[in-house]
């Protein structure tokens, strides 16, 4: 048993991940088929939605990567591309999404909760020392001093 879970860890730090572009998709011009893949690797795939074009095997997808390279071969540049998809899908398709007034609590939010984390945790940290003692009023001090007084 140990030998078999030493074999699959191995396996899975040298596995390569494999990535669905098909090779009836690959285009000759090696120059261009980087491009796509750059491209390719910044969309979402509409359908996983947390993966990109380049590793998705949705059938969506790879109408998406096919999109991407007949562009590429009729001359768009990549941002001709990216508007073009974005155009027709939304800016969710974008895997980084643009920088703008309506991203803003996308980009900011997890500094407000990191902000928000760290000091709600230096307050739990100083509360966690302060030990609370409570007072007790007049009459509650006169029972004791009576009782006390009783048992002598």
């Amino acid at each position: 048993m140990r030998r078999f879970s030493i074999l699959l860890f191995v396996a899975f730090i040298f596995a390569s991940p494999a990535l669905a572009v098909n090779p009836d998709e690959v285009l000759d011009n090696p120059v261009l088929e980087e491009r796509a893949r750059d491209i390719s690797s910044k969309l979402r795939c509409l359908v996983c939605q947390n993966q990109s074009i380049d590793a998705s095997d949705a059938a969506l997808a790879k109408d998406l990567r096919v999109l991407v390279r007949e562009r590429l071969t009729a001359g768009d540049t990549d941002n001709q591309i990216f508007d073009y998809v974005v155009d027709r899908y939304g800016e969710f398709v974008l895997l980084q999404p643009k920088m703008g007034t309506h991203t803003l609590v996308l980009w900011f939010m997890p500094i407000v909760v990191l902000l928000a984390g760290i000091g709600i945790f230096i307050v739990k940290l100083r509360n966690r020392n302060v030990t609370k003692t409570a007072s007790l009023s007049d009459e509650e001090n006169e029972l004791i001093l009576k009782a006390l007084k009783n048992d002598e």
